[in-house]
């Protein structure tokens, strides 16, 4: 029995290490729908332009839909990055739940507005 014992306590610093917090946050997954992207407007008129360039569609755990093609995305923290499909590159950063603001290169929030619009 010693013998077990002191191989445990020896792997538990490596179990530990697996084990580590993500850097950056949490993963996690947006919820499912219809996400409209849009700019904002002015008083003169619309309060929002959309940019259907950037509506997508989230299908399942980290994979969304632009049109047809399907894409894959990491949310991390509060930080949403598309990885793959006709978005990739763009990153976002989750102000609240079904609210998405884009992300400048040097981290700051854009003025494009992403708002989940929609369940499917």
């Amino acid at each position: 029995m010693p013998l077990v014992l002191g191989v445990l306590l020896a792997a538990s610093p490596a179990i530990a290490a697996e084990a580590a917090p993500v850097p950056g946050g949490a993963i996690s997954t947006l919820p499912l729908g219809t996400y409209t992207c849009e700019m904002p407007g002015d008083a003169s008129g619309p309060a929002g332009k959309p940019v259907p360039d950037h509506e997508f569609r989230v299908v399942n755990a980290s994979s969304y839909k632009v049109g047809s093609v399907r894409g894959s995305y990491l949310f991390v923290g509060d930080r949403v990055t598309m990885t793959g499909g006709k978005l990739k590159g763009l990153a976002l950063h989750r102000v609240s739940e079904g609210f998405l603001r884009e992300l400048r290169p040097d981290g700051t929030d854009g003025e494009m507005r992403c708002v989940r619009t929609g369940r499917r």
